[in-house]
């Protein structure tokens, strides 16, 4: 899991990087009137912020996936009774009746 950090560490660092150097080309796109350096630059912030955006819901849903297996190692037979309730009102819901 260190090594997913890392890498999600790096890919947030890459997005800053992204965002800084499309404002930059925004800024200078601006001040020499040239528009497609404008656009480009607007193009890279709006990646670099996808990028981070990524990142954080990596990390969010990290979690959330850590949360759940430390509730299924403790409650185990609590989440299988979840489970079967689960797939029976699903079974009830999805797997048509047979008119007889």
């Amino acid at each position: 899991m260190s090594e997913d950090k890392a890498k999600n560490i790096e890919t947030k660092g890459e997005g800053m990087i992204d965002e800084g150097i499309g404002r930059l080309k925004d800024a200078a796109g601006g001040l020499t009137g040239n528009v497609g350096m404008q656009a480009e630059g607007k193009v890279d912030q709006l990646s670099g912020m996808a990028r981070q955006e990524f990142a954080d819901l990596y990390d969010e849903s990290e979690g959330k996936l850590e949360r759940a297996v430390t509730f299924v190692r403790e409650r185990p037979l609590f989440s299988l009774g979840i489970a079967a309730v689960l797939g029976t009102i699903l079974g009830l819901i999805f797997i048509p009746r047979r008119k007889g």
